[in-house]
């Protein structure tokens, strides 16, 4: 028999038969019986009333009666009350986009949404790798998103965190208009200190309502503005809510500070050191170690002097480190952790943090006058060079020092660990994040010449982008030196990735050549010449497809 499965099913002419079934004690049936009858068939669950009569034709009595639950459902609905209609978006003023970047955006975002066969696909570009790259190009040019693009640039953004910061400074405020009014995506409201509008920071009662009404996004974004333009007034606005504010949000706001860190901030930064979050603690004691004059950096240094000497025999200076022996409530006040992470002695994880926000100069004078790069060329007695040099490198990292990261970074042709500062790869991309963007692509460039890409991917990233010629060259260079020794690309996928991503997009007509398929060498892996050829097939469309974009957010 037929079963129906909506409320509006009706019933079709079925007849004398159904013209003489009883429909009003079938009437009393609750809509969950009539379904429970059509699920089980009426043989087996007539629809029949308790203690009633069965129809003489079932089936289409049990349609007639879903026809009259429907009809009685419909006739006593009642209106719904219209809620509120939303208020206008608010303006963007920024130009619109040019037509051809509007297209490409379209199919940039369509690409995102459509499914994937995993991998990547031979030698066409990876267009889902090229949005930030199109978003950051499209906010340095100043452009407003097109209202009809919103929705798959917010759906992108809640896929990848990454996009977030530049997709929701594309969107602008009717971005987060929008986002206002779909709990999907509520993220933007939380992280959209960037996109959000300011009030007039000139006027003290707008700034004064946005403070205590706001989002915290927008409060984030409120204290920025205030901060850059006025940091002492930033602080005084901090300070009216800082003993109500949760834990988590002292915490941002302290981050804040970050920007214009200055010697006026340290009063408000000793208040924080007695604060009831160990995490808001920790981050006040480190924005203190990071100013030089600060109370806290001349704590620190004192405690660390007292543990790190030079020693002089003869001619010779080196270097005596004798650790802490306890960790006292003075040095845990000033942000030192007394429980050290596993695997870890308490002394050398004490000494440490001792070094780590003690101001670098101290070391210059403390060693005689020496220069950084002196400093760190000294013997270090009892195998303590290496907690002592990776200190150092947290405090040329915290302290934004050139010289001191220079120095600890050593020669980039130097093998890594017969350098003077350390062969962390991690380490030395955070010292060379320190430098100018020149240095640093100089120096990347002559690492991977000497050491090849191996060991050369966090460096690269942070270069920046476009890479500089000579380190650009060098990646393609070492590419081609992996491709001639015969190995499959996938080893170098990351680093091809980045260059497709990185490298100037002039340079792909200079590729061209290494697109061609090599004849297999011997020992070389099978087809290996041929997954490389589709490898630079790729990297030179992606240049190439770059360019094209950069052309059409420029028209």
């Amino acid at each position: 028999m037929p079963r129906p499965t909506s409320p509006t099913t009706t019933a079709a002419d079925t007849g004398t038969a159904a013209a003489a079934a009883p429909s009003a004690p079938l009437g009393s049936l609750s809509w969950e019986e009539l379904v429970t009858s059509a699920l089980l068939g009426t043989d087996r669950r007539p629809p029949t009333p308790r203690g009633g009569p069965v129809p003489a034709d079932a089936p289409a009595a049990l349609l007639n009666a879903a026809a009259l639950h429907t009809v009685r459902q419909r006739a006593g609905l009642l209106p719904a009350v219209p809620e509120a209609r939303p208020e206008p978006a608010p303006p963007d003023p920024r130009p619109a986009l040019p037509e051809a970047a509007r297209h490409r955006l379209a199919h940039l975002l369509a690409d995102r949404a459509a499914p994937s066969g995993g991998g990547r696909r031979g030698a066409a570009p990876d267009l889902t790798e090229l949005i930030p790259q199109w978003l950051a190009t499209a906010n340095r040019k100043g452009f407003r998103a097109p209202a009809a693009l919103l929705p798959p640039l917010l759906d992108a953004a809640r896929a990848r965190t990454d996009l977030r910061p530049q997709a929701l400074t594309f969107a602008g405020p009717r971005g987060l208009w929008l986002a206002a009014l779909n709990p999907d995506w509520k993220f933007a409201l939380r992280g959209a200190a960037s996109g959000a509008p300011h009030p007039d920071i000139t006027d003290p009662e707008a700034v004064g309502r946005l403070w205590e009404e706001g989002l915290f996004a927008e409060r984030v974004a409120l204290l920025d503005a205030v901060r850059a333009q006025d940091p002492a007034a930033a602080l005084v606005l901090l300070a009216t809510t800082w003993p109500a504010e949760r834990a988590e949000d002292r915490l941002m706001f302290l981050d804040s500070l970050r920007s214009g860190l200055g010697g006026d901030d340290e009063p408000f930064l000793e208040q924080a050191l007695s604060d009831r979050s160990r995490n808001v603690r920790a981050t006040a004691a480190e924005l203190l170690s990071a100013l030089p004059g600060s109370a806290l950096a001349g704590r620190m240094a004192a405690r660390a002097t007292s543990c790190v000497n030079p020693d002089r025999t003869g001619d010779s200076t080196s270097i005596a480190v004798e650790a802490p022996h306890e960790c006292d409530a003075g040095m845990q006040r000033d942000g030192v952790a007394a429980v050290p992470p596993t695997g870890r002695g308490e002394r050398s994880w004490w000494l440490g943090q001792l070094v780590e926000a003690t101001p670098l100069g101290v070391w210059e004078e403390r060693f005689g006058g020496r220069t950084a790069e002196e400093v760190v060329t000294l013997p270090v007695a009892d195998d303590w060079a290496g907690e002592l040099h990776a200190a150092w490198c947290r405090a040329a990292v915290r302290q934004r020092n050139p010289q001191w990261a220079r120095a600890l970074l050593g020669h980039p042709s130097a093998p890594p660990a017969s350098g003077p500062g350390t062969a962390s790869i991690a380490e030395r991309s955070k010292l060379l994040a320190i430098l100018d963007h020149a240095e640093r692509a100089s120096w990347v460039a002559e690492f991977i010449a000497a050491h090849g890409l191996s060991e050369a991917f966090q460096l690269l990233g942070v270069c920046t982008v476009p890479w500089a010629g000579p380190l650009g060259r060098a990646v393609v260079d070492a590419l081609d030196i992996a491709r001639d020794g015969g190995s499959y690309p996938w080893s170098f996928s990351g680093v091809m990735g980045l260059a497709e991503r990185c490298l100037d997009p002039a340079e792909a007509d200079r590729l061209e050549v290494l697109t061609a398929a090599q004849d297999e060498q011997e020992g070389a892996s099978p087809g290996a010449g041929g997954y490389w050829s589709e490898a630079f097939q790729r990297l030179v469309s992606t240049l190439r497809l770059r360019a094209a974009m950069e052309a059409e957010l420029m028209s």
